[in-house]
C-alpha cells in the first residue's frame, strides 16, 4: 500500500531546528525516541540524485570554512535537562556555538519518530525514504537514537535513489520500485553504452528490474527508489 508525501518536509524539518533553538524549553534528556508533537508527516517526493550512496547513508561531509564552528563534545549541556551518553554520542560535531543542543537533539528524534511512523504505514516506503534522501540524517540518528532501526538503514545502502551510477557504484541484482511516479523510466548500458535494458512505467505501480553483472551504467528517473530484494544482500 503506498502513501503519499507532502512536498517540503526537509524545509518544515529545518524550519522545527529554528523554531526550537529560539526556546529555551526543549528537552534533551527524554528517552531515545521523544514524541515530536504528534505523528510525524510522510515525506516529500525525492530530488533525483547523483551518483554515489544512498542519501540517507553517507558519511558527512567535511565542514567548510563558511559553516559555523560546533562546539566541543565536552561543552554540550542543554539549557534544562541533561543528556545521555547516546545523545550526547550524536550531538558531537552537530551542535553550532551558542546554540541550544536541545534542538539539533529533537531533529534527530523527530528522524527517528518519522521512521517509526513510516515503518508501521509500509516498511518499504521507510526504506525507500532513507534511500532518497527524504528522511535526512537517518544513519547517525538510527545509530545513536533509535537503533531498532538499523534494518532499515541497512538495506537502504543497498538500494538506488534517482540518479545515474556508473562503474563500482553498480551491485548486481534484483530490484524494485515501490512507489514509481507515473513518469518512471530507468535504463542499463554495458560496455561501450551498449543497452542492456530499458523501461518506463505509467501506471504508478511497482515495477522490478535485473541489474546483470554486464551493466556498466544505471539510470533512474521518476523511480523514486530502488529497493534491493532480498537475495541481492
Amino acid at each position: 500500500m503506498r502513501y503519499p508525501f507532502l512536498a517540503g518536509a526537509a524545509v518544515a524539518l529545518a524550519t522545527a531546528v529554528l523554531a526550537a533553538c529560539g526556546s529555551s524549553g526543549g528537552s534533551g534528556g527524554g528517552g531515545t525516541e521523544a514524541a515530536a508533537g504528534g505523528k510525524p508527516s510522510a515525506v516529500a517526493s525525492a530530488t533525483p540524485s547523483v551518483a554515489g550512496p544512498a542519501a540517507g547513508t553517507t558519511a558527512p561531509t567535511p565542514r567548510k570554512s563558511s559553516d559555523p564552528a560546533k562546539a566541543p563534545a565536552g561543552e554540550i549541556t542543554p539549557a534544562t535537562g541533561s543528556l545521555t551518553q547516546k545523545q550526547k554520542e550524536y550531538l558531537t560535531d552537530r551542535v553550532p556555538e551558542g546554540m541550544d543542543p536541545a534542538a539539533v537533539l529533537q531533529t534527530g528524534q523527530e528522524t527517528c519518530d518519522r521512521l517509526r511512523y513510516l515503518v508501521k504505514a509500509d516498511r518499504d516506503i521507510a526504506v525507500g525514504a532513507i534511500v532518497s534522501g527524504e528522511v535526512v540524517d537517518a544513519k547517525p540518528a538510527v545509530t545513536h537514537l533509535c537503533p531498532r532501526h538499523q534494518d532499515l538503514v541497512d538495506e537502504a545502502a543497498l538500494g538506488y535513489a534517482d540518479g545515474t551510477y556508473e562503474g563500482a557504484k553498480i551491485r548486481p541484482g534484483r530490484y524494485r520500485a515501490v512507489s514509481p511516479t507515473t513518469a518512471c523510466s530507468w535504463q542499463l548500458t554495458g560496455a561501450g553504452g551498449k543497452e542492456l535494458d530499458a523501461g518506463s512505467s505509467a501506471t504508478g505501480k511497482p515495477v522490478e528490474i535485473i541489474v546483470p553483472e554486464s551493466a556498466r551504467a544505471f539510470t533512474s528517473t521518476g523511480c523514486y527508489a530502488w529497493l534491493p530484494r532480498g537475495e541481492n544482500g
